[in-house]
């Protein structure tokens, strides 16, 4: 069993104590107006109706319904079903439901299982959370005017990925959004075998604050946080029966039209794996990429401002469940905007972006010390990205300041013209540690005439059961991104071993060395627009 060092376990421990402050404070403004939720079932407020709705095993779902006004009698509707975001009451999605309902629509939300007054406990979009969907159809089906020959379902986060669950699940789902969701979700909090500490840290602290976590999250997140090996093949199995991806086959062979939007810089659910995910969906199909975090793209939408992500979302019921020829399906499938310029690209597949592929080698021999976090670093989950988002604030360094002995650095020529870069950037490179387990993280900085480095892209990778002394290649894809570097401006490859945002498992006093073989050189290679 590999146990987690002192340093860790207090870094852990501080980590869960901010997530739930943040987890309280992120559900605060909902809390305080969630009395409605509480009225008797079939209770009306200004035209909105709240329901107990039987769930899966026998629980009981609090949730609301929106119908059009003014409607026949008799006439059916069309219904759109949106399960709640991770520790969200279901008031959520008023301000977006009464305006699908304006149009037409039968809407029906509900609180996630476990969460707030809803029964059961947090089961993580597993299989009851599934059922829990397809009870909530059943349900609308007899009780609201639903027609059922036209069910869509959405969602943001945690509604993003037991919407895209159930469409794999249920036959009846014909149109999917899924906001700023997850498709594996391994690959989403575990990626390059490394804990994102801070966004497991967060969900936990915020499914503490306002819900009932099972006994087996309970137990799966201990033994995450605690760096537990020897349960990482039952917390891969876990995780593998609550992503989406791994029922694809089912998902294609309903054949529901699925749309999904995400942030660049999302810390809880990163974009590489929806693109990835995108790419094997056989139906119709949409995929936008925008600026900011984890569900930050869609948050004015909330409140019922305007938004793009959401006015994509009605394009999108309305082509796939109304049958309007609204051009939505006529237009390049994937779209992208910059983090630079804030303008939309359209792309006709995932491939297609960033075809043209710019290499930097990153040559001679390189050696840092492992346990000091060197000053480059992600940011904080959250608020960093968001601040790129409407303040144009990304996570910076000072490249020539960055101390060699923690971090290794290697710098692209300054460029003529501007390298509009989109997509995923890959890094290969020769490591060699003096101990069997350890972690590296790598930064892509957009560096000014002034060694000022502005965060492109990371990615953080680990490794266990290496011999010491032995060098062995390494292959990571940073963040998928879209961004444009100015001209006179180069680009800066970073690594060091240690970043707040995950776990490292550098042991003490290890040394990690960067080499590029003659046989192999090591290079990264970045995705450009085509010109």
């Amino acid at each position: 069993m590999a146990r987690p060092k002192p340093a860790l376990r207090t870094t852990a421990s501080i980590t869960t104590a901010v997530a739930l402050l943040a987890g309280a404070a992120l559900v605060a403004a909902p809390a305080a107006t969630a009395a409605p939720g509480t009225a008797p079932a079939g209770t009306t407020a200004q035209g909105l109706t709240f329901h107990d709705i039987p769930g899966s095993g026998g629980i009981t779902l609090k949730g609301n319904v929106f119908t059009p006004a003014g409607a026949a009698a008799g006439t059916k509707h069309p219904l759109i079903v949106f399960p709640t975001s991770w520790a969200m009451p279901q008031i959520e999605y008023l301000a977006q439901a009464q305006k699908l309902a304006d149009s037409g629509y039968v809407v029906v939300s509900y609180t996630s299982r476990g969460f707030w007054l809803s029964g059961g406990e947090i089961e993580v979009a597993g299989p009851q959370d599934s059922a829990d969907a397809s009870a909530v159809i059943d349900w609308a089906l007899e009780h609201t005017s639903a027609d059922p020959d036209r069910v869509g379902m959405g969602g943001v986060s945690y509604g993003a990925g037991i919407s895209l669950l159930a469409a794999g699940h249920d036959p009846r789902i014909k149109a999917v959004a899924a906001l700023s969701g997850w498709a594996d979700l391994i690959d989403s909090i575990y990626s390059g075998r490394t804990q994102h500490l801070q966004a497991a840290a967060l969900l936990g602290g915020a499914g503490l604050v306002t819900g009932r976590p099972g006994d087996e999250l309970t137990r799966t997140l201990k033994d995450f946080l605690g760096s537990n090996l020897e349960k990482e093949p039952e917390m891969i199995a876990w995780g593998k029966k609550r992503s989406p991806a791994t029922y694809l086959d089912r998902i294609n062979a309903n054949g529901a039209a699925i749309m999904m939007g995400n942030a660049w810089g999302d810390t809880i659910f990163p974009p590489n794996q929806y693109a990835s995910f995108y790419d094997k969906l056989t139906g119709p199909k949409r995929l936008e990429f925008r600026p900011g975090d984890h569900a930050t793209a869609e948050a004015t939408g909330l409140l019922g401002l305007p938004n793009d992500t959401w006015t994509s979302t009605r394009r999108w019921f309305d082509r796939y469940l109304k049958g309007e020829r609204n051009g939505i399906d006529t237009e390049l499938p994937v779209q992208l905007k910059s983090r630079t310029d804030q303008r939309y690209e359209g792309y006709p597949d995932w491939k297609s972006v960033g075809a043209v592929k710019n290499r930097i080698p990153l040559d001679g021999t390189k050696k840092v010390w492992a346990n000091v976090d060197s000053g480059a670093n992600g940011g904080i989950a959250i608020l960093s990205n968001a601040l790129d988002q409407f303040l144009k604030l990304p996570p910076t360094v000072s490249v020539p300041l960055l101390p060699r002995t923690f971090a290794s650095v290697w710098q692209s020529e300054r460029y003529a013209t501007a390298q509009r870069i989109r997509g995923t950037s890959a890094l290969h490179t020769t490591v060699t540690s003096t101990k069997p387990s350890g972690t590296l993280v790598a930064y892509l900085y957009d560096v000014g005439p002034l060694g000022i480095g502005k965060l492109v892209s990371n990615a953080p990778y680990t490794f266990h059961g290496q011999t010491p002394g032995r060098p062995f290649p390494v292959d990571l894809e940073l963040y998928s991104t879209a961004y444009d570097v100015p001209a006179g401006h180069r680009l800066a490859l970073v690594i060091d071993t240690v970043d707040p945002l995950y776990i490292e498992h550098n042991p003490t006093g290890a040394q990690l060395t960067f080499s590029s073989p003659g046989t192999d050189p090591s290079h990264l290679s970045v995705p450009l627009r085509e010109k």
